[in-house]
């Protein structure tokens, strides 16, 4: 709903209780369709025309005649996608892309409304399903997944806990992402791999100055002063942009 009410505001209208009204009425309309078996014919061109000219001028009630008949293409396309969604879902879903057809069909443009709303339906109902799908995935640690002896409630976080604490670890390994995100914008190239080298970071070894020396060909004491200079540039930036890492 939210995202219909940006469409209308980015589109110029000001259609906002309007269009809830629409939908309030088009899940009505639904209901008594369903349950009479039967649904009001499409308009003709000439009365389309009419009704599409009078909504665009900000008549409420032609606006709602649009919708009632249409709501004949929305059960029709809602069809498609039953057994995805609950029926009653599928077709408030399908009304949301009526409503957006309404309100930028251009209608001397010469394209068939019902054309032009088809692919709006179809698009905000698989645009909805797609959502879902996506939601359906991500699972929440502290979603309930049963109950102890004791009758208290077990989560999915209290079944991954080990000898190291699970949010411990998690939060290890934010920290180690943004520290990796700092000395790469922070550090220049070559103190950024003598970094990463002497403090065993993006999965190397650990490695002692005399080894990282042998790699770059240059004295022990010179990555002695690198690893300083760089440590001080970090420092300073972490210091600068109030972070702290701890």
């Amino acid at each position: 709903m939210l995202e219909y009410i940006i469409i209308l505001l980015k589109g110029g209208f000001v259609m906002i209780f309007e269009g809830l009204l629409a939908l309030l009425s088009s899940a009505f309309f639904m209901t008594s369709y369903v349950e009479e078996n039967g649904f009001p014919k499409p308009l003709s061109k000439a009365k389309e025309a009419e009704y599409f000219k009078l909504a665009k001028e900000g008549d409420r009630d032609a606006r709602n005649t649009l919708v009632t008949h249409n709501m004949r293409l929305v059960v029709h396309i809602a069809k498609k996608y039953v057994g995805i969604m609950d029926s009653d879902d599928l077709i408030s879903v399908g009304a949301i892309g009526l409503l957006k057809a309404i309100d930028t069909f251009q209608y001397d443009k010469g394209t068939q409304f019902s054309t032009y709303a088809a692919k709006c339906i179809d698009n905000e109902i698989l645009m909805t399903i797609r959502a879902n799908k996506k939601n359906q995935a991500c699972v929440s640690l502290y979603q309930t997944i049963g109950i102890d002896k004791e009758g208290n409630e077990i989560t999915l976080i209290d079944t991954l806990y080990n000898d190291d604490n699970v949010a411990m670890k998690v939060e290890k390994q934010c920290v180690k992402e943004k520290l990796l995100e700092i000395i790469e914008k922070v550090l220049s190239e070559r103190e950024y791999k003598i970094i990463c080298m002497r403090y065993g970071l993006k999965e190397l070894d650990v490695l002692p100055q005399r080894e990282i020396a042998k790699k770059f060909s240059i004295s022990r004491s010179y990555i002695s002063r690198i690893e300083k200079k760089a440590l001080q540039k970090l420092k300073e930036y972490m210091v600068s942009n109030d972070l702290d890492l701890r």
